[in-house]
């Protein structure tokens, strides 16, 4: 890619996917490409740490190696005018980097990145100052959030418990809703999906898809936590599909959330609106 002299690199070696040995390939992949890097490896809890310090040395491009909650905040924090964001698969889902990449290795596509890579600007979601760049969950389906947590570490018990916690918070309090000023709804749930991660919708629509799910009983809510456990969220009973560039959504208590895999507790009263830009991100061509 023309234009970027400068480097940053912040990698959560932590993760499985990533390994201690990722500063060093990284180094070697740009260096094919005669730049050099600061590199940053930090320790998971000190990640936003490294991404606030490698974002104050306005670098002409900030390699982020780790999982979308990690890609999502780097992007919330350059902003549109911020350095160029390349964000490489090294978390569990990768749904950013993929719909950017395709099913890669970060190995492959940061060394395609390099060589054909563009900057873009890339469209997502933004509630309570926060942004989004692949979903926001809103509901039930982010109580459920802890137990899939333990379960992926191994601790089902563990799992067992925080799903059943969930559960019987699952009626605490459905929400109201309204997309684009339209009618008053109410959800036990509302997924907002961004354009670059969509099934539904193309890359450069300038809306967000919205999945409303209703339950009725105690079974629609396991089914309902489990599919927010296994990601097959379309699959839920009681899915209404929409497109919107506004929702507003309130409860009589705070709303539980999930941000791009993170869990966020928002306020009584939420908007969630499209962004048409960010940040900018660092693609690479459809037939590369």
């Amino acid at each position: 890619m023309t234009g970027v002299r400068t480097v940053e690199v912040v990698a959560n070696c932590a993760s499985g996917s990533v390994g201690g040995g990722a500063p060093a390939e990284i180094e070697k992949i740009l260096s094919e490409q005669g730049l050099t890097a600061h590199v940053w490896a930090p320790e998971p809890p000190d990640l936003e740490t490294c991404l606030r310090s490698a974002i104050d040395a306005a670098p002409d491009l900030l390699i982020v190696l780790a999982g979308d909650g990690t890609a999502r905040l780097a992007a919330e924090l350059a902003g549109p005018d911020g350095p160029i964001i390349a964000p490489l698969p090294g978390g569990t889902m990768n749904m950013l980097p993929h719909a950017i990449y395709g099913q890669r290795t970060w190995q492959a596509a940061l060394a395609i990145a390099l060589e054909h890579g563009y900057a873009r600007p890339i469209g997502g979601g933004e509630v309570d100052g926060h942004s989004f760049l692949v979903a926001a969950i809103l509901g039930s389906p982010a109580l459920w959030a802890p137990a899939r947590e333990a379960a992926r570490f191994g601790k089902h018990r563990l799992a067992w418990l925080r799903a059943r916690r969930a559960l019987r918070r699952a009626f605490a309090g459905r929400m109201r809703y309204i997309l684009d000023g339209g009618q008053r709804e109410k959800a036990e749930a509302l997924i907002f999906m961004c354009p670059l991660t969509s099934r539904a919708m193309d890359n450069d629509e300038a809306a967000l898809e919205v999945a409303a799910l209703d339950v009725r009983d105690t079974l629609d809510a396991f089914r309902l936590g489990f599919h927010a456990l296994t990601g097959d969220w379309r699959d839920a009973p009681g899915v209404e599909m929409a497109k919107s560039q506004i929702g507003r959504v309130w409860s009589a208590h705070g709303i539980p959330a999930i941000l791009d895999g993170e869990s966020v507790q928002l306020k009584t009263l939420a908007e969630i609106r499209y962004t048409p830009n960010v940040a900018r991100i660092l693609a690479i061509p459809k037939d590369a």
